[in-house]
């Protein structure tokens, strides 16, 4: 693409510069975690050698503009996914605590025996294990949608599913095993028709497409930064105002609270009602650099220039003999997910390693998958804005290379 930087991008990112066993490194391990520009790096030096302090409670200089940095994290995520309310943005340690957090909260308040969760076949394990636990806990049932070979909800299986016991629908964005973009607005609309909130795991969206929560009308939303180019250990909670004033806190101490005595404790307002104790302040802070870095770049111009390259990696692997694609949705987003016939996929993973390429090999926390396709696992190569041409040829061959090795 002649407007897509490539060269200065991955310039940015000094670990690309590395080798791996005396090889270039070529990371397509993407969906299990980003690399980091120079502009995080630099953040979170800059947090503990300039500012380092608590946050919301103190008064001196250094707690002060800390916490004005910490909020300041919180604005650009109502700006980055179009959010009404800044308030509305829970600060967490990732996708997987906002799954938990929600489950427990809302289950607490609005889930009893003989309810209904909705949830996909194609869910992570952090989408599906919180929801069993509330299941569990509860007396409710836990409802899956199917989905099809191509790795496409049925949508009127879906709505069959939708019942006046159904509490809660939660459901993936793009899924991290397949790649599949389910049809988001399309979900929300027809569980508002049942009076149903919905919840969506958006941990593989928002670093490849815009997600705009007004638009979709969602009620909650969660991701991680750690998969944004951000750091590890923050991610965010979004939820409308009514949903949160609704629920209770999920944890008790400092900060969630107003006043405490023995007898009664007051919880704060939103947001900080469900954000007790110290945060991971550094990572708070330093997400808004890797918002800052895509919106610098443009998630219009990301997606196309990542759908361009998926489907070159795409026409590619298919032209290895015996190799099979796990994950053939018309609307896909960054994953390629694939089998080759009488080789695990650990084995090729291995040889990989050892010519500097990192791919994910496994079930990839999404067991049920593997079971529908009967399968241990499979090969997955993720890919980011800075990928190239360049590393699916050398995934190409490394894959053909491990072939006559292992047949």
């Amino acid at each position: 693409m002649k407007d897509f930087d490539i060269g200065r991008i991955r310039a940015d990112f000094p670990l690309l510069r590395r080798e791996v066993n005396g090889k270039p490194l070529v990371y397509l391990d993407n969906g299990a975690t980003t690399q980091k520009p120079q502009q995080v790096i630099d953040a979170i030096i800059h947090y503990y050698q300039d500012m380092n302090s608590n946050v919301h409670r103190g008064v001196h200089y250094l707690s002060q503009i800390s916490t004005d940095a910490f909020e300041v994290t919180r604005r650009k995520v109502q700006a980055f996914i179009h959010a009404e309310h800044e308030h509305e943005i829970i600060i967490t340690k990732g996708a997987t605590d906002g799954i938990n957090l929600l489950a427990q909260c809302y289950g607490k308040a609005f889930v009893h025996a003989g309810d209904e969760i909705i949830i996909s076949a194609m869910e992570h394990h952090s989408n599906i294990v919180p929801w069993q636990m509330l299941c569990e806990d509860k007396g409710a049932v836990l409802k899956v949608i199917p989905m099809n070979s191509d790795g496409e909800l049925d949508m009127e299986q879906y709505q069959a599913l939708l019942s006046p016991k159904t509490k809660m629908v939660a459901v993936t964005y793009v899924s991290n095993a397949l790649g599949t973009i389910n049809p988001i607005a399309e979900i929300i609309a027809l569980a508002h028709q049942n009076g149903t909130p919905v919840l969506v795991d958006a941990a593989q969206a928002v670093q490849h497409l815009k997600v705009d929560v007004q638009a979709l009308d969602v009620d909650f939303l969660v991701f991680s930064g750690h998969k944004m180019y951000g750091p590890t250990g923050v991610g965010v909670l979004y939820g409308k105002e009514k949903w949160l004033n609704a629920i209770p806190p999920y944890q008790g101490g400092g900060d969630m609270i107003k006043d405490v005595t023995f007898e009664k404790t007051t919880y704060n307002e939103l947001p900080f009602k469900f954000e007790a104790g110290t945060p991971n302040i550094e990572a708070g802070i330093c997400l808004a650099a890797a918002i800052d870095y895509l919106e610098e770049i443009g998630l219009d111009r990301i997606k196309a220039y990542e759908d361009d390259l998926l489907a070159y990696a795409t026409e590619k692997l298919l032209a290895i003999e015996g190799l099979k694609m796990i994950g053939t949705a018309e609307h896909k987003s960054s994953v390629l997910s694939f089998v080759i016939k009488g080789i695990h996929p650990y084995d090729v993973g291995v040889i990989l390693d050892k010519l500097g390429i990192a791919v994910r090999t496994g079930h990839h926390c999404a067991q049920p998958v593997m079971d529908q396709y009967r399968i241990p696992g499979t090969i997955r190569a993720s890919l980011a804005m800075y990928n190239t041409r360049e590393d699916i040829d050398a995934l190409v061959a490394g894959i053909e290379r491990a072939v006559k090795m292992l047949l």
